[in-house]
């Protein structure tokens, strides 16, 4: 900015001219201060204001100022303009340019717009010039809206006439590509595969083959030179001659080169050339030499062979190896007493495959840091054998109380007789050590071992696996004493205690375990030790296994109740059980079942967990002893009854099992599980006018649906369809919204091939159950099987219309019309019932049969996103891979079904088919013994077969056979 001064700004000020003007400066301010202060005194300059000007003075602008003058190409002070602003020439251009915008040329006047640019654009811009300017937009608008319609229909017919006359190459094969889905599987197969279009030169290109020349090539074609240079023989020194006229001589006296001659002489020397070549390669090795250490990375020798060394087996870069190798040797030279830098850099050394340098660097190390026992003991891993152990001689004579040393010199020596001779000296140096002491004793026999121990336990009275061993090693009465000395020693333990117990469990003497478990638990506590429940469960288990049934029992009965409030008792304890089972400690949990029955001896649930466990871990005697004590604190209970009973028939003890139900009679009267229970034990005895008698007692006494039904099963299975007829409408009088009567009802009528009757039936039982799906399903299967699909169809229809979001219906809705042949309705239906009932497993079961085989795979992820734990699901995905021969991935996932639902019967019929093809007669036992034991009652294929009179008697096993031959293999 230019600074502005006057001429006369500073007349009242003293000058080297005025010597008094100091006093009357003085003089005028002490005369101010008595009169009234000016109000513009101290007051900052109004805008504008320059000293003098209203006497006439005026700023000026001095070269001082604005700086010297500069030339055009002087760059200007910004050193990152952009180009063509990187002078002062064309920052000036730019300043001309920009006051030049409005360019009023006559050439660029039109008659009706005026001139390009505006007339205005450099004067301001106002407020009703905004106005003005919204106003004529606004007006453009409604112009443009006016005309939007007409001009978008006019660019749409544009449009479309364009793409009529160059239409995409994807819409010219559209028609095509539509009859792709006319073509058959065979025609598609029968396409010929795309050839490779190019010659045989393309497709088998002849790489470029590259022979060696002989040597004799180069000395037979140097002859043949069209121009040759020679020394002159009769100069013994001097230039070279020319062959041609007016050549110059050299003026420097030459001779023959000392390497290669003059390639005009015709005499090769080829040995010369191989001296050249090596000493290339020389230069080239001698390039990659190692700075830190003065070695050659490479040896000149073998170059290929020592190739490897430099490449590092972990796969790193060798510019890494020297980086770090740099480094160590710094970190070394900086602190060479510390011991992990020595370390480290033998160990990088042994990995990229120099072991002599590594071990010539822990050397080195030891002499450095001889007091760091992992510098030793590293410096014994890498030297070999007999190295190694004067290394170790070396590093016992500084660290003689170190025991990872003398126990590297132990493991050193081969011979049995060395070994408990380097140990016994280190013992003599370090006697407190559990560890070496251990390591002695385990090379020692049992008595010289029992007195190394007694020796042990004195050096190291605090250890307490030295004091178990020893009490393992005596006899039974040195062992308690040794014991007693332990708990002395070290009265916090409780592994002491527990082996003490053991002990005296062992020598039979059982009466004193439980008092040794109980003052073990006072000991603890009174020495202040927290007493905790999940170790000594542990321990318990642990004494399971090793067979101490006695110490495990009363381990668990003192401390099953520790640390746990009274009304999560019940929930802690079944699931303490349920995990000793998981880990196999069975004792352990009969013991836990056992207290539990203890402290809740009312509780239904506790007695039947137990008993469950007895039937599926313990044995039939166990089993019905339980349940003896059960029935008598809970006579209630029927299943427990029904389960004594049961035991009782399956061990062929009849006589037994009636006299349970008599017993069960007169404590539950009138029940019904126990009169069918007594029918059902009477008829699989063909005791049938028993079972008949029984039948009418309960239906006079008891007479529920559920009896009469059995009443009318029993006479149809035993084929008196008229006495079963009379039941089935005398039991339709009381219990007409019972649908397994209708069901019955029908299918004898059925069995009697009374179709119209069958029909009625059904028809009757929906107007009274019209929810019931087996009874619809029925009704559309007999019409289908008369032949009229229309019909079976409708009654489908108006079956999901009342029972909307059911599965099963939808499921025979699907299949009716793949029977019929119609597969294109049956996907349809599939689609629109997964829609309805997306997390159905029959349904998506179905569903992944239904596609090709290509799609199936797809099919099924999504069904297992939709329903990962459902039984249906997993058994597909099972058949699908069986179907393709995948048969360990099959054997895998049907063991997943059957072990998410066992009471699928047809998961168990379909895995027993699938061992039966591909297993052996071990695994064919397996899962017929796991589905005997499963009992399954449940499956579409199942229930066919077990419910079919015929089968009334058969046993699981035989019903699993039946059914496994129903079952449809899966390719």
């Amino acid at each position: 900015m230019a600074t502005t001064s006057s001429a006369g700004g500073c007349s009242g000020a003293s000058g080297p001219g005025n010597p008094g003007g100091a006093t009357g400066l003085t003089a005028t301010i002490t005369g101010t201060m008595n009169k009234k202060k000016k109000p513009f005194l101290g007051m900052p300059a109004p805008l504008g204001y320059v000293p003098g000007l209203g006497r006439g003075a005026t700023g000026f602008t001095t070269r001082s100022d604005i700086g010297p003058a500069r030339d055009a190409n002087d760059p200007v002070d910004d050193r990152h303009a952009p180009p063509g602003k990187r002078t002062v020439g064309d920052q000036m251009k730019k300043n001309q340019a920009d006051d030049d915008d409005e360019d009023l040329n006559d050439t660029n006047y039109d008659e009706f717009n005026g001139y390009a640019g505006s007339l205005f654009s450099s004067g301001p811009y106002e407020k009703d010039d905004e106005e003005a300017d919204a106003i004529y937009a606004a007006l453009d608008k409604r112009m443009d809206e006016r005309r939007k319609e007409r001009r978008e229909q006019r660019e749409k017919e544009e449009i479309e006439k364009y793409r009529m006359e160059r239409p995409k190459i994807q819409q010219q094969f559209s028609d095509l590509k539509r009859k792709l889905a006319e073509v058959t599987e065979e025609e598609w197969l029968s396409i010929p595969e795309v050839g490779d279009a190019r010659n045989k030169r393309q497709r088998n290109p002849r790489h470029e083959k590259l022979t060696p020349i002989p040597d004799s090539f180069f000395a037979k074609h140097l002859q043949t030179g069209d121009s040759h240079t020679s020394v002159d023989p009769r100069q013994n020194f001097g230039g070279l001659n020319t062959p041609f006229p007016g050549g110059l001589n050299s003026p420097y006296p030459g001779g023959m080169t000392p390497g290669l001659v003059t390639p005009g002489s015709g005499d090769l020397d080829m040995r010369k050339i191989g001296q050249a070549r090596n000493t290339l390669m020389d230069m080239r090795l001698s390039q990659v030499s190692d700075s830190v250490s003065g070695q050659t990375v490479v040896d000149p020798k073998g170059y290929l062979t020592d190739l490897n060394s430099m490449i590092p087996t972990h796969g790193g870069d060798i510019n890494d190896i020297k980086k770090a190798r740099l480094l160590l040797k710094s970190v070394r030279e900086t602190n060479p007493h510390h011991p992990p830098a020595w370390i480290a850099s033998a160990r990088l050394e042994e990995v990229t495959g120099k072991l002599q340098v590594a071990r010539n660097l822990i050397m080195k190390g030891t002499e450095m840091c001889p007091k760091s026992e992992d510098v030793w003991l590293e410096a014994a891993r890498l030297q070999p054998g007999d190295t190694a152990k004067a290394v170790v001689a070396q590093a016992v004579r500084h660290l003689p109380q170190s025991v990872r040393i003398y126990i590297r010199a132990a493991e050193l020596e081969t011979d049995l007789r060395a070994k408990k001779r380097v140990l016994r000296k280190a013992l003599e140096h370090v006697p407190n050590s559990v560890r070496l002491w251990k390591a002695a004793v385990e090379l020692e026999e049992p008595e010289d071992a029992r007195i190394m121990l007694s020796r042990a336990v004195e050096c190291c009275p605090t250890s307490v696996e030295l004091w178990l061993a020893l009490a393992r090693l005596e006899t039974y009465e040195n062992a308690r004493k040794v014991l007693n000395k332990a708990r002395e020693n070290i009265p916090t333990d409780r592994h002491i205690w527990i082996t003490a117990a053991k002990l005296e469990e062992a020598n039979g003497n059982t009466q004193m375990v439980e008092k040794i478990v109980d003052r073990a638990i006072t000991s603890l506590r009174a020495n202040g030790v927290e007493i905790n429940r999940e170790q000594w469960i542990q321990d318990a288990e642990e004494c399971d296994k090793a067979g101490s049934v006695v110490t495990c029992q009363a381990v668990i009965r003192a401390v099953i109740g520790i640390g746990i409030e009274e009304e999560d008792c019940k929930h802690t304890w079944m699931e303490d059980a349920d995990s000793c089972v998981s880990h196999g400690a069975l004792e352990c949990a009969r013991a836990i079942y056992a207290h539990a029955l203890q402290v809740f001896p009312s509780k239904k649930s506790v007695w039947l967990r137990a008993a469950y466990f007895e039937k599926n871990h313990g044995t039939r005697e166990s089993l019905e002893t339980l349940l003896q004590r059960a029935v008598a604190h809970c006579p209630k209970a029927e299943v427990l009854w029904l389960m004594g009973a049961k035991s009782k028939w399956l061990a062929g003890d009849v006589p037994a099992a009636r006299s349970i139900l008599a017993l069960a009679f007169q404590a539950n009267p009138n029940s019904e599980e126990i009169w069918l229970a007594a029918v059902k034990l009477e008829s699989e005895n063909n005791e049938y006018e028993r079972a008949r008698r029984l039948l009418a007692k309960a239906r006079s006494s008891a007479a529920t649906a559920r009896v009469f039904m059995k009443s009318v099963k029993l006479e149809w299975v035993l084929g008196k369809i008229a006495a079963a007829q009379q039941l089935c409408d005398e039991a339709l009088e009381h219990y007409e919204d019972f649908p397994k009567l209708w069901m019955m009802k029908g299918q004898i009528e059925e069995q009697q091939q009374e179709i119209e009757k069958a029909r009625d039936a059904y028809n009757q039982g929906l107007k009274k159950c019209p929810h019931s799906s087996p009874l619809w399903l029925l009704l559309s299967r007999l019409e289908e099987k008369v032949g009229q699909l229309t019909r079976a169809r409708a009654i489908l229809e108006k079956a999901r219309l009342k029972n909307p979001k059911t599965a099963e219906l939808w499921l025979e809705s699907v299949r009716l019309e793949f029977r019929a042949g119609l597969k294109n309705i049956a996907n349809t239906l599939m689609a629109k019932a997964l829609q309805e009932c997306p997390n159905s497993g029959i349904l998506w079961s179905e569903a992944v049969f239904l596609e090709a085989r290509p799609q199936r795979k797809t099919k099924s992820v999504d069904a297992l996103k939709k329903c990962e734990h459902d039984p249906h699901v997993l058994l597909a995905v099972a058949k699908l891979f069986w179907s393709e021969r995948k048969i360990t991935k099959a054997r895998e996932w049907f063991h997943r079904t059957v072990k998410i639902d066992s009471d699928l019967g047809d998961a168990w019929a379909t895995f027993y088919k699938f061992e039966l093809q591909h297993g052996t007669e071990e695994q064919h036992e397996e899962i017929r013994k796991r589905c005997e034991n499963a009992e399954p009652r449940h499956g579409e294929l199942w229930c066919q077969g077990s419910k079919d009179i015929m089968n009334w008697q058969k046993k699981i096993g035989e019903i699993l056979t039946l059914v496994a031959a129903q079952v449809k293999n899966a390719f």
